[in-house]
């Protein structure tokens, strides 16, 4: 099928290179501007732009999608369809409505749960068992066109949010071939969303990973677990700011009569932190100006001492 991709991070680029692989003309590839990056604020081209120039596809950056001379440059290029997977901009129904089979989008979890711009962080933070890829027909709201194709994936106890990340991806690549091959076709059929059903997953900022530690241990380590490798989870040590990367809640230590946040004891590969319920075992942490390391090694540096609570002011 002719194609006209629109998408941006390095999840995009992933659907991307699958279409490439399967045989699809990518006829353009939309994304969103360079941006500066680093102290010399040189311009670095978005993972989407990188892979269509590798592949000899024209690229449009276009600041502001909905403006005319950007709606008639996507009409100079044909499409049967297009697809969309973490664009950044949003997009009109005129824009929508261009190509003959509309436009479809590459959504990380399965609809009508988590719409928004974050679902893999919050199905992890939530506690979700499962997530997966939607394939949806786009309409003008905000993720609520019709479900096209799935494919579900289990979240385990042990993914973050880059490793649910990279592994959504390499799936949204899957079921984009897979929903084309079967639009082509004829066979897909559109089945609309429950309303009822959705949550809405917004958009991750820094300060959702403040650690309250007044919570039960299993919610904190989704949370750290949701928020690795960024924005990342963070409490304050002796003053300054204390990254958590890795945890493991465990129910077996007495917390009774514990302060949350207090130090319960440190061991030879991790510190145990008391929880509301339960407690917290830090096996990789890093104290601001220090580089991200193991419990272990962080303990060979810093003398912590039970009693001490993290987040006190």
């Amino acid at each position: 099928m002719k194609i006209v991709f629109m998408g941006t991070p390095d999840y995009a680029a992933e659907a991307l290179r699958a279409l490439i692989r399967a045989g699809h003309e990518i006829t353009a590839v939309v994304t969103q501007p360079d941006k500066p990056k680093g102290r010399s604020k040189e311009l670095v081209a978005p993972p989407v732009k990188v892979c269509a120039l590798e592949n000899g596809i024209p690229v449009l950056q276009p600041r502001r999608i909905k403006r005319p001379e950007a709606i008639a440059q996507l009409r100079g290029f044909r499409a049967d369809v297009y697809v969309v997977a973490a664009f950044g901009q949003i997009l009109s129904q005129e824009i929508l409505d261009i190509p003959c089979f509309g436009s479809l989008n590459i959504h990380a979890s399965l609809l009508p749960k988590y719409r928004g711009a974050s679902p893999i962080q919050h199905a992890i933070i939530d506690g979700e068992e499962r997530t997966g890829i939607t394939i949806m027909q786009m309409d003008a709201g905000i993720d609520t066109g019709d479900i096209l194709y799935q494919k579900v994936t289990k979240i385990s106890s042990e993914d973050n949010y880059e490793t649910l990340h990279d592994r959504l991806a390499a799936l949204g690549g899957e079921a984009i071939v897979e929903a084309l091959a079967l639009l082509e076709q004829g066979k897909l059929k559109a089945v609309k969303q429950d309303g009822s059903l959705s949550c809405y997953a917004p958009l991750i900022g820094k300060e959702m990973g403040r650690i309250d530690f007044s919570g039960d241990a299993d919610s904190i380590d989704r949370l750290i677990r949701g928020m690795t490798p960024w924005p990342s989870a963070f409490t304050s040590y002796r003053g300054k700011q204390l990254k958590i990367w890795r945890a493991v809640p465990t129910v077996t230590e007495n917390v009774y009569g514990r302060v949350p946040g207090e130090i319960l004891r440190t061991d030879k590969d991790y510190v145990t932190v008391a929880a509301g319920q339960g407690a917290l075992r830090i096996l990789e942490l890093q104290l601001e100006g220090k580089k991200r390391m193991t419990a272990h090694d962080f303990l060979l540096g810093v003398k912590m001492q039970p009693g001490e609570v993290l987040g006190a002011e």
